[in-house]
This record gives structure tokens, sequence and C-alpha cells, in this order.
């Protein structure tokens, strides 16, 4: 359980994980289903409408519960535990909703992401986490390439931030505090 804490927003890498513990792994794979089963561990899955297209396809993993992720890795909160905190949001929102809904994150092979990307209604709204109270332009560079990329399909991206200011960073990037969305 540690050693999935301390990969909080990471991508998952089972064998990895698995030399870390010191267990092979097939045991390492059914203790993160069971982990997973047991809504101790979610996997994002990748969001890909192209199987050609370079992207990566691994899932990331997060936590059941961020206070017990903060417990069980580094002792000071970080950007993965806003992301993780956001992710269950996220899902209670989806969960709560009749129509289908997808949630994703975006991942090209140079490393270029978009932490969460929602899918409904035939669009698809690329969402961004940064921990900083003063969003900056650079912050939504890989939303702006994810819409680039999606065209009339994404809508306008959202980064969401720790501060406190409404303001739009670009014509198509919107920051808001996370604690005014969710």
């Amino acid at each position: 359980m540690q050693a999935a804490c301390l990969r909080l927003g990471q991508l998952l890498n089972q064998t990895e994980l698995g030399r870390d513990v010191g267990l092979p792994q097939p045991t390492v794979h059914r203790w993160l289903n069971l982990l997973e089963t047991s809504y101790l561990l979610v996997r994002l899955r990748a969001y890909a409408v192209n199987r050609t297209k370079r992207l990566v396809k691994s899932p990331r993993i997060f936590w059941g519960d961020t206070g017990v992720a903060l417990h069980l890795g580094p002792t000071t909160p970080a950007g993965a535990h806003l992301e993780n905190l956001v992710l269950h949001d996220l899902l209670a929102w989806r969960d709560a909703r009749v129509d289908c809904v997808e949630l994703a994150y975006w991942r090209t092979t140079i490393g270029e992401e978009v932490d969460f990307v929602i899918e409904a209604g035939g669009k698809l709204l690329p969402i961004e986490v940064k921990a900083t109270s003063k969003p900056r332009l650079a912050d939504c560079a890989h939303l702006r390439t994810f819409r680039r990329e999606y065209g009339r399909k994404a809508r306008a991206g959202i980064l969401l931030h720790t501060g406190r200011t409404v303001e739009w960073l670009t014509p198509d990037v919107l920051a808001v505090p996370w604690w005014r969305v969710l």
C-alpha cells in the first residue's frame, strides 16, 4: 500500500512496483486488482481515440482516500495530492449523473499531459490541476496542445489552482480555484 501511495498520480508500472516491494509482477497485479475492487485504489485510464497515435496508454494510479495517501506517503502535501482530491470529486460527480460520462487523462510520449479529460455528449473538457496560488501562462501549455489536437471537439480548458482568482489566462483556458468548482 505504501509503495502505491508513493506513486500517487504516476503512470502504473507493475513490474517496477513489484521490483520495489520484492514481489513478482503477477502478485502485484492481483493485489492492485484487490485494492481497486475494495475502492482503495483508482486506476485512471488514458484517453486515446486513435490507437496509432503516439500517446501513453498506461493508467495513472490514485489512492481512494487522500488522507490515507498522505499518511502512507510523504508527509507534506504535493500536487499529486491535490490531483487525487480533484479526481475523487470528479468521480462522485460522474457517478451521480444519469448520462454516460467518461473520465481519463491524456499524455503524449514526449511528456505533454492533461490531468483529466471529461468526455460527455461528444465533447471533451480538458482539466489541468496546479498546486499554485498564482497560475501562469506556461501552466496552460498542455491544455492548449490538447485543444489543438482535438479541435472543435474540445471545449475551453480549465486550469484548477489553489488561489482565489477566476481569470481567463488565454481565450481558451479559464483559471479557477479548485474549491470554487468542485
